[in-house]
C-alpha cells in the first residue's frame, strides 16, 4: 500500500513538473539537461572545437545536450547503465572508478579535455547524510580525474549534496583549481539536497 502511495505522488510530480514536460516536448532523455543549460548559461562551459567527458551520463540528456552546442568537438559518455545511441558521442559501458575504464578514456583523446562534467550519484539508501557521503565520493573520484586529463585553463563541473564531506571537497577544490563556485540550478527540485560544483583553471 505505501509503496502505490508513492508511487502514485512520484507520478503526480513528473505530470506537473514543467521540466519534465519541456524535455519530452524538445526530445531530451532527462528533465536533468535543465540544470546543465543553467549551469551553462550561468559559467559560460561550452564553446565549439572543445573535448567533453560526461561521467555518469545514462540515460544520456547531458551529451545530448552537448552535441547540440558543440560543433566539431569530441564527446565521451560513460557510465555503469547502457545507453541508447546518442548520433556524435563515443560512449562506454563500464565503472568510471575502475583503472582500466579511465585508461580508456584517455586513450580516446590525442591531449588532455577542456571540460570534465560528473552527474554521478551513488544509489539511494533513503539516509540523506550516508547518501551525500557517497556521492561525495564520487565527486572526489571525478575531480581526481580531472586534475590528470584537464588542460590548465579547464572545467569541471560536479553534483554535490550538501551535508557529509561537502566542506572537504570544497576545500580539495580550492587546492586544485584556482576558481570554485556552488550553484545550485532552479530546475533542481527544491527538496533536493543537491548543488553543483563549478571549478575553473587548474592551480
Amino acid at each position: 500500500m505505501k509503496k502505490n502511495k508513492i508511487s502514485k505522488k512520484w507520478l503526480n510530480r513528473q505530470k506537473s513538473d514543467i521540466y519534465v514536460r519541456e524535455s519530452k516536448n524538445q526530445g531530451y532523455r532527462a528533465r536533468s539537461v535543465y540544470k546543465l543549460i543553467e549551469i551553462n548559461e550561468k559559467f559560460k562551459i561550452f564553446k565549439n572545437g572543445i573535448s567533453v567527458i560526461d561521467l555518469g551520463a545514462a540515460p544520456g540528456s547531458w551529451s545530448q545536450y552537448c552535441s547540440r552546442v558543440i560543433k566539431q568537438g569530441r564527446i565521451v559518455s560513460i557510465d555503469l547503465k547502457k545507453m541508447e545511441k546518442i548520433d556524435k558521442i563515443v560512449q562506454i559501458n563500464g565503472d568510471f572508478t575502475e583503472t582500466f575504464i579511465r585508461e580508456k578514456i584517455k586513450k580516446l583523446f590525442n591531449s588532455k579535455v577542456e571540460v570534465v562534467l560528473s552527474d554521478m550519484a551513488a544509489n539511494t539508501t533513503g539516509i540523506k547524510n550516508l547518501d551525500a557521503i557517497h556521492t561525495g565520493e564520487l565527486c572526489i573520484e571525478a575531480m581526481k580525474f580531472s586534475h590528470e586529463i584537464l588542460t590548465k585553463n579547464g572545467i569541471f563541473v560536479s553534483k554535490i549534496f550538501m551535508g557529509g564531506p561537502f566542506n572537504e571537497i570544497i576545500k580539495d577544490a580550492k587546492s586544485i583549481f584556482r576558481e570554485v563556485k556552488v550553484f545550485k540550478p532552479k530546475s533542481s527540485r527544491s527538496d533536493s539536497k543537491e548543488s553543483f560544483i563549478i571549478c575553473k583553471n587548474l592551480r
